[in-house]
């Protein structure tokens, strides 16, 4: 136990400074609040135009739903043809949706000669299902296949029941089951990921510029000379960050918990359990990265190259499957990547331990890895 001594030293230094309290324990709380508000992939208030050269009730019917959903912002609603390159160029609408009767035939020069398709009209006469062209500005890549998305489910669904309605003996309502997650809502995918996020910034963080501090403040040799084996000085040196971690992860439960509504439906037990095993890895990481550094500058640079590998390679903003293979094995020596597997199955699905024993094993495996070669480097580069 006679680490404790300097995980003692180590608790008063992350708390000597009434400023570094604040930046550990009230900053994450904003960045939570705040990320959790931001960090969305589902859109609303998309920028709309629509041109309306039909006569049809039923478009009418689905100009009101456009009006009244929240996804959509209509800016204007035109009853002559436009030109969209140039509404497009402005770069104020992302969407222009034109409405026109089967019977006024095809007006592609009212979108400046753009080559795209019409989708087939049902019937003619007032009663009739308008023929629709959806415009998009492809600027924003990631937002237009959304905006198409929400548009072709509030379309599909109005031809759905306009078929049901004029055709009842023919009519077929195709039913859609969605578990965890009913109303696709992203905040109850990215916020669990969030407090992953959070933990894994604030730990590596200290960890990189713990021993680094010790050797700008020449204080290095006297821990090499006392009789703290290479085992106690890494486990004095890490484990207050891993606290300091926990308790981080703890409060970044409660805001997503209390402010976002994403209560875990699993057991916390087995969350802390996966986040005991993440931390043995990034602590190690963090730990070699602290020998390796010459300055403090050198250290935030190293940490700050590891999270946004570990970020990007997790699965938190793009699918691990969109990954090139070529890339691919990256994500396997990620652990941060199981991390979030973890949190998500006990947030949404309510999983126990047999559903995601291997992921914790994996962990395990390369937290083991990381910390070997971290305490071989340092009994060979500095205790000599």
């Amino acid at each position: 136990m006679r680490f404790f001594f300097l995980f003692r030293k180590e608790w008063r230094e992350i708390f000597r400074q009434r400023e570094m309290v604040a930046l550990l324990f009230i900053a994450p709380l904003i960045q939570t609040i705040i990320l959790g508000y931001v960090v969305r992939t589902d859109i609303t208030n998309i920028p709309v135009e629509i041109v309306n050269l039909s006569g049809s009730l039923e478009t009418r019917r689905l100009i009101n739903r456009l009006l009244a959903s929240p996804l959509f912002d209509v800016k204007s609603i035109s009853r002559e043809p436009v030109a969209v390159e140039k509404i497009f160029k402005k770069g104020k609408i992302k969407a222009v949706i034109i409405f026109e009767d089967e019977s006024k035939g095809n007006n592609q020069a009212m979108v400046g000669g753009l080559d795209e398709n019409y989708s087939p009209a049902v019937k003619s006469g007032p009663l009739s299902f308008p023929r629709i062209q959806v415009l998009l500005d492809g600027v924003d890549a990631n937002s237009a296949m959304l905006a198409a998305g929400y548009l072709y489910g509030i379309l599909g669904q109005s031809l759905a029941r306009f078929w049901q309605r004029e055709y009842p003996a023919a009519s077929f309502q195709p039913m859609t089951v969605i578990r965890f997650n009913p109303s696709l809502t992203s905040i109850y995918t990215m916020g669990p990921a969030i407090v992953a996020l959070l933990l894994t910034i604030i730990t590596i963080l200290l960890t990189g510029i713990g021993l680094v501090r010790e050797k700008e403040q020449q204080t290095l040799d006297t821990l090499l000379v006392s009789r703290l084996t290479p085992l106690e000085i890494f486990l004095g040196k890490t484990l207050p960050m891993a606290v300091v971690g926990l308790i981080e992860m703890t409060l970044g439960i409660i805001v997503v918990s209390f402010v976002f509504h994403v209560v875990p439906r699993g057991n916390l037990a087995y969350l802390f359990l996966a986040a005991l095993v993440y931390l043995f890895s990034l602590l190690s990481v963090g730990f070699l990265i602290s020998l390796l550094s010459q300055s403090q500058q050198q250290a935030l640079f190293f940490c700050w190259f590891t999270m946004l590998l570990f970020l990007m390679l997790s699965g938190l903003l793009t699918p691990v499957e969109n990954i090139p293979g070529a890339f691919r094995w990256l994500t396997v020596i990620n652990p941060l990547r199981y991390l979030i597997a973890i949190i998500r199955e006990i947030f949404l699905k309510g999983n126990s331990l047999a559903y995601f024993w291997q992921e914790i094993l994996i962990m395990a495996g390369l937290g083991l890895v990381a910390f070997l070669f971290s305490l071989g480097i340092f009994r060979r580069s500095v205790i000599k």
